[in-house]
């Protein structure tokens, strides 16, 4: 098959556990870029804070895309262009912030380069704003202080914790709102409908583009739709089980440039 789109998830996937592109990935995905392939960037993060990756692949001369909020947003990263955005109803943000507050948990959202928390010293947004290498502004009053309407709520904290939470939001928001978590202490509260998959649809649509032609690589649960989804789906060999069961190949760790090759493999123009 000629696989013509590449898409990638971030962490645990593009990035190794320090969260950095290795040479031998940036090589790779620049020369099949040069080569014509369509590059995509699909994460839970906020938009800035994949903008440094895509920069450093120099995506934005090679009319790359990126999809932010695990799909809510698709960027043009060439003209920096929305072309599709869904938000959270705003009527959910006081429900969401009522349960983090009962059950002793951060709440979080974003605007622009900042993470907006009233807990600004939680272990765990330090860790969002460290791997987003996004700046921490504390607020007084969570509900008054953030710009409505927004395109996903991160509730942070003990695993243990997270898990009743996710199961009370997931039955009490039933058809308002998604709730999963894309790492054990992150919940991600996006919504209704959105993932990877869903947007890669509204992508290719725009590129007239073929799923089959389509190569997607990741490694955790938020992964599944868009592995499922293309035509050749990757797992990384660090990737959750059900995951690694979902995908047609397994690639190497993103410690082990699992993704470099993926695009040596499948990506001729790149041999």
């Amino acid at each position: 098959m000629d696989y013509k789109i590449l898409v990638l998830d971030l962490d645990g996937t593009l990035t190794n556990t320090r969260k950095e592109i290795t040479p031998r990935n940036r090589e790779a995905l620049i020369q099949t870029q040069q080569q014509g392939t369509r590059l995509v960037l699909a994460s839970g993060r906020p938009t800035y804070g994949i903008a440094p990756l895509a920069d450093e692949l120099q995506m934005s001369q090679f009319d790359g895309y990126i999809l932010s909020y695990n799909g809510g947003e698709i960027i043009d990263w060439k003209n920096k262009e929305i072309l599709y955005a869904n938000v959270l109803p705003n009527a959910v943000i006081p429900q969401l912030y009522e349960c983090a507050k009962r059950n002793k948990l951060a709440i979080l959202t974003y605007d622009k380069e900042c993470i907006v928390t009233e807990n600004p010293e939680d272990e765990y947004v330090k860790k969002e704003a460290f791997l987003n290498r996004m700046e921490v502004r504390k607020s007084t009053n969570f509900l008054t202080d953030i710009h409505l309407p927004v395109p996903k709520c991160l509730i942070v904290g003990d695993p243990d914790k997270l898990i009743a939470v996710e199961s009370e939001l997931s039955i009490r928001l039933q058809g308002q709102i998604s709730a999963y978590r894309s790492e054990p202490y992150f919940l991600e509260l996006v919504p209704l409908g959105i993932d990877k998959a869903q947007s890669l649809t509204v992508l290719l649509e725009k590129l007239d583009m073929k799923r089959e032609e389509m190569v997607a690589v990741g490694d955790g649960y938020n992964d599944l739709s868009m592995i499922k989804f293309a035509g050749l789906g990757v797992a990384m060999a660090n990737a959750q089980e059900p995951v690694k069961k979902a995908a047609d190949y397994i690639t190497l760790s993103n410690d082990e440039d699992g993704v470099a090759a993926v695009v040596e493999r499948y990506f001729s123009a790149a041999k």
